[in-house]
């Protein structure tokens, strides 16, 4: 899957990356919004990655789905 179709499908996919990232609330996924770049920084935030780390979870998570 690609990152436009995880955007367009958002709210479907969204329960997937909290299942995935635990630490994330649903405010924090909300607050993503399917945009990437948030979701890397949250990543980041909740659970003290590098952005680099968050970049490659993230790439992980595309890849597995």
């Amino acid at each position: 899957m690609n990152w436009d179709q995880i955007q367009g499908q958002w709210k479907q996919v969204k329960g997937e990356a909290q299942s995935r990232w635990g630490e994330l609330t649903n405010d924090d996924l909300d607050e993503v919004n399917g945009e990437r770049e948030k979701l890397e920084g949250k990543i980041q935030e909740r659970y003290g990655k590098s952005r680099e780390e968050a970049k490659r979870a993230v790439d992980d998570w595309l890849a597995e789905a």
